[in-house]
């Protein structure tokens, strides 16, 4: 017990989870980056070609959000495998899941296929459809790879290797340029595919980072205790199910918060084009911030999970005590530069006056927020840990959809609020979130302590 002890003092979790957290965040900030690039691209192109991508991004998101969150449950089971000292289990968890992701990324890719048909059905204008349908055709083709990717990150950071999936990232980042201005501009046999052409630069940046990935986690040493790829093996119904049971909630719960801060700009659009401007720009903002303490809860969830495999409940109430410390110094810093630096910060997105005072007013609505969303994400991380999964996807689904969105368009569209009505719905449902998901985490904590 006492190496235990000595294992959970707040300066060597502190490190932990720094250790594991900064390569995570530099990932997830590339990540953003791949889509940021595809809209900076397309914006040099021509006005159309940015509508259409952000047409195709903004289905694209949530399809793939979705799927990858599946992929997530790699994370705890590998973490809980690592804790309970049965590393020769971990094989065959890393090669169930990626038949898993195999088959997600099959339906993802279906999915993105058919979806071109409903554009019209949502009233995207006939201009932007052969661009925004061709872009969705072709990134579809990387699906597989991508929920695969996933799997095999999962499993390296579980096992507390973040770093090559950092580096990968990051190299991808600066590879996809070169590759969507050959698919934009056309070069050799390519042919000029304007904007669509960054779909099918995202479809191959994804198969070779998968290959890249595979190819470093057969040779490094690191994994060969592990090792998941030296060996085909049948599929395992048992543990798929397992997998899948962990993982649809996590993929569903992710799905509805990130498809609630989509639809604001739906609510939002009778109100006119600097409403909806404005709300695009705080909620830019807010969603780069968001990767901080979402960064810190994968980290959560990795020492949480190890722990849990220990059965060592005092160490993992230790790390969940210093991981929400660490979250709620996170928010305070955030809104303090929120605060501050909401003019410069506007400034870079928009030279509007009307767009910038009104976004500059909405980023109020997110400072409000701030603490509710650290506590909310890192009290899911914790519960992923502790492989509870359905309670916290409950949660999310009352919170935001049943509670904080149709609160937000009554609101929008009832009263003088405004954007800042959407805003103030997302703050009531954020709240009761967090309020929830702390509450289930706490107990979940006392049943295992008396257990």
């Amino acid at each position: 017990m006492s190496a235990s002890i000595k294992a959970t003092t707040t300066r060597f979790e502190l490190k932990q989870l720094f250790n594991l957290m900064l390569p995570i965040l530099i990932t997830q900030f590339a990540a953003a980056g791949f889509g940021l690039i595809d809209t900076i691209m397309a914006g040099h192109m021509s006005p159309e070609d940015l509508a259409a991508i952000a047409v195709g991004v903004g289905l694209w998101i949530p399809v793939m959000l979705l799927f990858s969150g599946i992929m997530i449950a790699t994370t705890p089971l590998v973490a809980e495998a690592n804790g309970a000292r049965t590393p020769e289990n971990i094989p065959s968890i890393v090669r169930q899941s990626l038949w898993v992701a195999l088959l997600l990324g099959i339906i993802g890719m279906l999915v993105l296929q058919i979806i071109p048909l409903l554009l019209p059905l949502v009233g995207v204008p006939e201009s932007l459809l052969p661009k925004a349908s061709l872009f969705l055709h072709a990134i579809a083709f990387g699906m597989p790879a991508f929920t695969m990717y996933s799997t095999l990150r999962g499993y390296s950071e579980a096992l507390g290797y973040p770093r090559p999936v950092t580096v990968i990232s990051l190299v991808a980042l600066v590879v996809q340029i070169p590759l969507n201005f050959i698919f934009m501009y056309g070069i050799g046999p390519i042919p000029h595919l304007g904007s669509a052409g960054c779909g099918f630069a995202t479809a191959l940046l994804q198969w070779i980072m998968f290959i890249t990935i595979s190819i470093y986690i057969l040779k490094a040493k690191r994994y060969q205790a592990t090792q998941p790829l030296n060996m085909f093996e049948k599929i395992d119904r048992v543990l798929i199910k397992r997998i899948l049971k962990l993982g649809l909630p996590i993929g569903l719960a992710i799905f509805f918060e990130v498809s609630i801060f989509s639809t604001g700009a739906i609510v939002l659009s009778p109100l006119g084009e600097v409403t909806v401007a404005a709300h695009q720009i705080a909620l830019s903002i807010t969603s780069q911030l968001f990767m901080i303490p979402m960064s810190l809860a994968l980290a959560l969830t990795i020492r949480t999970g190890t722990y849990y495999g220990e059965k060592n409940w005092y160490a993992m109430r230790k790390v969940q005590k210093v991981g929400l410390m660490t979250s709620t110094l996170f928010a305070c810093i955030t809104m303090l530069l929120l605060l501050i630096l909401r003019p410069q910060i506007v400034s870079v997105y928009t030279s509007d006056y009307d767009v910038s005072q009104a976004a500059i007013y909405l980023i109020l609505f997110a400072i409000g927020y701030q603490l509710m969303d650290a506590w909310q994400v890192s009290a899911a991380g914790c519960l992923r840990g502790m492989q509870d999964t359905k309670g916290p996807m409950w949660i999310t689904m009352l919170a935001y959809w049943i509670i904080a969105f149709p609160v937000g368009i009554y609101l929008a569209r009832h009263t003088d609020m405004g954007a800042a009505g959407v805003w103030t719905g997302l703050i009531i449902g954020l709240t009761i979130a967090c309020v929830l998901l702390l509450t289930r985490l706490y107990m979940n904590n006392k049943r295992l302590s008396q257990a």
